[in-house]
């Protein structure tokens, strides 16, 4: 039985003076008891169990209710902040965090995103690069037109953003994109590096100033009001130039000016003087707000972004569990939670009085990070600061002991401040959730484990759970149920479903595989058909069926767990063939045309099985993605359904 803490309680007290104070541990009750008679680790759980402590009694504590109201914030106006202390956040996952490979996100997912990115409270989310397909762009429009316009009860609605180069087209189609929201702003920018404007531009300085000024004219004269200016790669750009480009596009009319470490390439103290130097010397920099972008290459990105804070950056850009180009982004969630700690202490010397806070609801922190790494596919490795599997797990014996006395003395926050509830051993009611358990004891168990599902998905998962529980002796561990929304995550592609499967291979014979699926015409057709392996068949099977011409960029395979029981889940990536039917070629913000690549995640006890529902999450995603950015076709030769006959014979039923 593996050991779990119970509940730490925490000061409800958010006013900005002791705001770090809400996130340190407190001594529970329980943990008291313990001071007063030490016990066993495992006394201390069996005396755990017996409290019987519910999560809906946990949830209505007034400790926990106050980490779910909302932080104020400054009323939000163009160019200002009336409180200089404040910091404003903007969220790129679903502009440069989609630019990582394979994290390729459909309209319905970027939708549920940006809405648990304005319940975080996140003051601006680029939506997107509206220019880069007709998919991405009605994906934009529709974030702009829905969370937009959902105006919390606090007065609170999100800035809602588009990229674009600085050319009129991009500049009006991310406009025209972002336009009907209450808050919207259009992001553009160029690069002002000798080395992107001699060879990626080949343009002249004088150029480059020229085109970023009316950049910004054009944007104002289409009716913006709030636009942002990045000059790219300003890290390694010439601070004398910056003076000169970032003056100019003030006068122009740009309200945020953003200071990209494009490469990674700058050490904390570096960037924190050019932001220092540019305010210092940029005219007009007074009436704009400054802000930070940086990129990871060397592991110092939040470091960067924190150094840009301190010398008077009041706007951060960062990205949900750090994802994006190359080594990532600025994690929001340790940026987060850095000032929500050290704000109040440790960022004296800029504007203000040194005391920095933003409005993040971070109790919000853990199903945001679980729902952009299941629709990206991206998972967070176990150390990853803050939402890392292993973030609040403690192994060694003396931490452990530690912790039993005190929280403390190991965890500089508790895992409630973030969302991840921390209750007792199985839900504290000593519940196994097996084949026998009951839809509120998982969607209990899922809640605590940081998963916001609504009642279609929970469904989903929970059918999932039954026809896995039927299989798997002693129980659903943790990990299992967390596998299990893995394998839902893309049930808002379906389109194909395999729903039979059989195979033949060995030593001396030719690996064979029969597939059943059924298409969105509702009809089940089945291919039979040979491959090199178990895998290989089964994947030629279902490209058969679906039509489709794609190319398996990466495969994963990894037991959830320990057991010849364990539940199995596969990792794929794949990418249309460049001309084939299925090609999705898209513009990227920097490299131009680049075909995109599609992720898929499935699991069950059977690993053929578990790798089927993987490679079909990922192929639905690549024909939902290609219906959106093409008109309907009429002619039946271009037909979704491949090679497939119709059923006439039984196969082996898939769960």
């Amino acid at each position: 039985m593996r050991f779990i803490l119970p509940v730490a309680f925490l000061a409800a007290s958010w006013s900005a003076t002791n705001y770090a104070s809400a996130f340190t541990p407190a001594i529970s009750l329980l943990q008291r008891r313990a001071h007063d008679s030490p016990i066993t680790a495992v006394s201390r759980q069996r005396h755990l169990s017996n409290t019987k402590i519910s999560m809906s009694s946990m949830m209505e504590s007034p400790e926990i209710v106050a980490l779910y109201q909302r932080k104020t914030r400054p009323p939000y106006i163009p160019g200002y902040i009336e409180d200089p202390d404040y910091v404003r956040i903007f969220d790129t996952s679903l502009r440069d965090g989609e630019q990582s490979p394979g994290a390729t996100l459909t309209s319905s997912e970027k939708l549920e995103i940006a809405r648990m990115l304005a319940k975080l409270g996140v003051d601006i989310i680029e939506a997107g690069f509206p220019i880069a397909s007709p998919d991405d762009f009605n994906a934009v429009k529709q974030i702009a037109d829905t969370v937009g316009n959902e105006v919390f009860e606090d007065g609170y609605v999100p800035v809602i953003c588009g990229l674009s180069r600085a050319n009129q087209k991009d500049i009006a189609r991310a406009w025209d994109a972002v336009k009907g929201a209450k808050l919207p702003r259009v992001h553009t920018f160029i690069a002002t590096s000798k080395i992107h404007m001699e060879t990626k531009l080949n343009k002249t300085p004088d150029q480059v100033v020229e085109i970023a000024v009316e950049a910004v004219r054009y944007a104002k004269s289409l009716g913006c009001d709030d636009i942002e200016f990045s000059p790219e790669d300003a890290g390694r750009s010439d601070p004398e130039f910056l003076y000169r480009i970032l003056s100019a596009v003030i006068e122009a009319g740009a309200t945020t000016l953003n200071i990209p470490d494009t490469t990674g390439w700058n050490m904390p103290w570096e960037f924190g003087n050019l932001i220092q130097q540019l305010l210092a010397n940029v005219k007009g920099a007074d009436r704009v707000v400054f802000s930070t972008h940086c990129q990871n290459d060397l592991g110092l990105a939040t470091a960067n972004s924190l150094a840009g804070a301190k010398n008077g950056a009041r706007q951060l850009e960062c990205t949900i569990n750090g994802i994006g180009e190359r080594a990532g982004n600025a994690s929001l969630e340790e940026i987060v939670m850095a000032l929500a700690l050290k704000g109040n202490s440790q960022f004296d010397g800029g504007p203000g009085s040194g005391k920095l806070h933003t409005a993040i609801n971070p109790v919000h922190i853990t199903p945001t990070s679980k729902m952009v790494s299941e629709y990206t596919g991206m998972a967070c490795q176990p150390h990853k600061a803050i939402v890392g599997a292993n973030a609040f797990q403690h192994e060694s014996g003396i931490h452990q002991d530690g912790m039993i006395k005190n929280k403390s003395t190991y965890e500089i926050m508790t895992p409630e401040s973030i969302g991840l509830m921390r209750g007792d051993q199985q839900s504290g009611a000593g519940i196994v959730l097996g084949k026998h358990s009951g839809r509120n004891a998982v969607g209990t168990r899922l809640r605590e484990l940081g998963y916001d599902l609504d009642e279609e998905k929970l469904n989903a998962v929970f059918v999932r759970f039954k026809q896995v529980a039927e299989k798997k002796k002693g129980g659903l561990e943790d990990e299992d149920l967390e596998a299990l929304v893995s394998d839902q995550a893309g049930l808002s592609n379906m389109l194909w479903e395999v729903t039979g499967l059989q195979v033949a291979t060995g030593l001396s014979g030719i690996p064979t595989a029969t597939v059943k699926m059924r298409g969105p015409d509702n009809v089940e057709r089945f291919v039979a058909t040979t491959g090199t392996g178990p895998v290989d068949a089964v994947y030629k099977a279902i490209d058969m069926i679906t039509g489709v011409s794609v190319t398996l960029e990466t495969y994963s395979l990894n037991s959830v767990n320990e057991g010849i029981e364990a539940l199995a889940t596969t990792r794929v990536s794949i990418m249309p063939r460049q001309g084939g039917p299925n090609d999705s070629a898209a513009l990227h913000s920097q490299l131009g045309p680049k075909n995109r690549k599609f992720s898929g995640t499935g699991s069950d006890t059977d690993i053929i099985t578990s790798s089927a529902r993987a490679y079909t999450s990922a192929l639905n995603k690549l024909l939902k993605w290609n219906m959106r950015r093409v008109e309907p076709v009429n002619d039946a030769d271009a037909s979704p359904i491949g090679d497939a006959e119709a059923l006439s014979m039984p196969v082996a039923q898939v769960i």
